[in-house]
């Protein structure tokens, strides 16, 4: 599967290589040759029409196999039904790609027709068998056509019977190429991964414990549902269990709106930040794969990537930032909080527990969707690409994704995105050493801290430096800048930081001059600013940052966007937000930010599900962008609302009813006070820790 949750790391390297091959003088002779492949099938059915042993049969064999025997009756058997007229050997052969249209204007894929070479289904007379069509994406380096296209391979779309395997195919194609053209072809055409049939999925027994256990948790939604609508008339009384399973208490709590007026621990504006970032995820993600579809416009990509409007996209990398600046800051504040009303005590064993089976239930069932149930949800000419081979990765590698160590251990991670969950928990382990330290020493603390995130801070310059490691290559070097938590810690530490700062002073009333009002917003919109368009000349003019002016910008503006932030809450929180705190501190956030976790896990798997069963080229450009990104949010909160309900909200129950109770003698105000903490905590910044019983029942709106 292409690297696909690298984000935007692999299309700035992509977009700069394709900018790179069209500055390139163009081979006039390598590209007639493409033009020359035109009618592929017609000449492989010319070329084959007489099939022999030889021409399956592996150089390397000494004898013919079954396998060689049988592929070479098919293909004989289709020559013989084009040369009768049959339509079922018509089909096979229309279903074949072309090259494309436009190759000079990045148009470098024809799927041809995936259903009509799969549905191919013929009865073989004296075997009891049927001939059935295999379809296959065969890929040409353009350095083995002589030039043309040399940076960019073409792929087109091939049938043939299902008896070929990829071997044969390779062979088929390779000796019809020398044959036409004269041309040693050095790169495999074929790959497994990218050919498919009509036969189904088998249905192991991961898979059928995958389907039970949704059957299971929705009947039992079901049944406490009917049971809370039906039998419960008192809602304040429901049974637990009811409780915990019921769509419809479940749904209320979602739903309901908590005034932060009534309490100054509620930060409102979180909700709207956390939204916004999520949102700016999403239509990164949707960005990145409609650039990866076959598109019949790559060129375009170059023009686009150079405007003014691309560096919101591409940058949309800051997101992952906030949601560290947003964990940092709530853990201290929920924490010392919690610490304060037990004179300094922190149960650190069940402060892990609580964390690792609130999160991982939500992450467990994703990783056994992702391999056994999405693959049997679609097909395509790219759903074995990337589909299945993504699923593959969590075959091998699920447990570390489980014990969130596969930012470190691992290369093939499974459900890349959920790297930033590995991250987070490791921060969250080393979390007691500086809660206890800012308990106990106050200020002396935060410098252990400032000076700790400096050592990081120039740990992450000296191996971009040193190493020679870029965000804006493809090299091996990428993840250890990108995924380690050493390198991520900035944000999460200047959130941890300011959350200080807040808890200290959260009794006092902040009055500030309209000279020092303005000068905050001017600073953190100069921050903001300069993050986004530091490099923007670079981009523009396409050419590559100094690895000292990238390590530079990288490390730096891993402090300018969390302090830029910390503006934002500050002034939103004490009353100088204006128009956007009203519009971040929105109730209408609140139910978007509370199922926020659902999304982030789940989005993913819209997008590579609508990538995957694909059947044509698109056609690049904002508006296209725009019209996959609503489509795939509208679903993709749909999706996160269900598995909400059916599996985030009944684990969080199951969890608070097995787990004795965390907190120490809380006095009455607290029981009304840490739900409403809770609701600014919801995921993705994963820092909830107020018992979800009682955000059931404890009214906060």
């Amino acid at each position: 599967m292409l690297r696909i949750q690298f984000y935007f790391l692999v299309l700035c390297g992509a977009i700069i290589a394709l900018g790179q091959a069209n500055g390139e003088s163009l081979d006039i002779e390598g590209h007639q040759r493409l033009l020359q492949l035109r009618h592929l099938a017609v000449e492989f059915i010319d070329y084959y029409g007489n099939i022999t042993i030889r021409d399956v049969q592996s150089p390397a064999a000494e004898l013919p196999n079954q396998q060689d025997m049988q592929c070479m009756a098919e293909i004989a058997l289709l020559s013989q039904g084009l040369k009768d007229g049959s339509l079922w050997a018509l089909r096979m052969i229309d279903s074949w790609g072309r090259l494309p249209a436009g190759i000079l204007h990045g148009n470098l894929k024809d799927l041809g027709n995936y259903d009509e070479c799969v549905r191919v289904s013929q009865p073989m007379a004296n075997t009891g068998q049927s001939l059935r069509g295999k379809y296959c994406l065969a890929k040409l380096a353009g350095s083995d056509m002589g030039g043309a296209l040399t940076s960019s391979g073409i792929q087109t779309a091939i049938c043939l019977p299902a008896s070929c395997t990829v071997d044969h195919i390779d062979l088929l194609l390779r000796q019809l190429f020398q044959q036409l053209f004269n041309l040693n072809i050095a790169q495999q055409l074929i790959n497994a991964g990218e050919c498919d049939t009509a036969e189904p999925e088998p249905l192991d027994g991961l898979a059928i414990f995958t389907i039970v256990l949704f059957g299971v948790f929705v009947v039992a939604m079901l049944l406490a549902t009917c049971c809370d609508y039906f039998l419960c008339k008192d809602q304040k009384h429901l049974p637990t269990l009811v409780k915990i399973f019921s769509a419809r208490a479940n749904s209320r709590s979602l739903f309901r709106i908590v005034d932060s007026k009534s309490n100054p621990n509620v930060i409102d504006c979180l909700h709207g930040i956390r939204c916004l970032s999520l949102i700016w995820v999403v239509y990164g993600h949707d960005t990145l794969i409609q650039a990866l579809a076959p598109n019949i416009n790559l060129v375009d990509i170059i023009p686009w990537y150079k405007s003014p409007y691309s560096v919101f996209i591409m940058h949309g990398l800051f997101s992952v930032d906030t949601f560290f600046f947003l964990s940092g800051m709530l853990v201290v504040m929920v924490a010392l909080r919690a610490m304060e009303r037990s004179k300094g005590k922190l149960n650190v064993p069940l402060m892990y527990l609580h964390r690792y089976l609130r999160l991982t239930p939500v992450l467990a069932v994703a990783i056994i969707f992702y391999m056994r149930i999405l693959p049997i949800l679609g097909n395509g000419p790219l759903h074995n690409s990337y589909v299945k081979l993504a699923g593959n990765n969590c075959k091998e590698n699920w447990f570390l994704t489980l014990l969130y160590v596969q930012n470190y251990a691992t290369e093939h991670m499974c459900l890349v995105h959920s790297w930033y969950l590995s991250v987070d928990m490791q921060l969250y382990i080393i979390a007691p050493i500086m809660l206890f330290g800012l308990y106990k020493w106050g200020r002396k603390a935060v410098a252990g801290i400032v000076v700790f995130m400096l050592l990081m801070v120039a740990c992450l310059f000296s191996m971009m430096v040193i190493k020679g490691y870029s965000l804006s290559s493809l090299n091996a070097g990428i993840d250890k800048i990108y995924f380690t938590t050493h390198t991520r810690t900035s944000p999460w530490l200047i959130g941890l930081l300011f959350g200080y700062y807040l808890h200290v002073n959260r009794t006092k009333a902040f009055k500030l001059s309209r000279l020092a009002v303005w000068l905050g917003w001017l600073i953190c919109l100069a921050l903001i600013f300069t993050c986004m368009f530091a490099l923007y000349p670079y981009q523009a003019n396409f050419t590559r940052v100094p690895i000292v002016s990238e390590a530079f910008y990288v490390t730096l503006t891993r402090v300018a966007w969390p302090l830029a932030l910390a503006w934002l809450v500050f002034a939103c929180k004490y009353g100088y937000g204006g128009l956007a705190n009203s519009f971040l501190s929105s109730p209408l956030w609140q139910p978007l930010s509370k199922l926020s976790y659902s999304a982030y896990i789940w989005h993913i798997f819209i997008e590579i599900h609508n990538l995957s069963i694909t059947r044509t080229s698109s056609y690049f450009s904002d508006y296209q962008v725009m019209l996959r990104f609503w489509h795939d949010f509208g679903f993709t909160i749909l999706m996160s609302y269900f598995m909400y309900i059916l599996f985030e909200a009944p684990f969080a129950g199951l969890e608070m009813l097995l787990l004795p109770n965390r907190r120490p003698s809380p006095k009455p105000a607290a029981t009304a006070v840490e739900p409403k903490i809770a609701n600014v905590e919801l995921e993705p910044s994963i820092i909830e820790t107020a018992p979800v019983n009682e955000q059931k029942t404890v009214p906060i709106s």
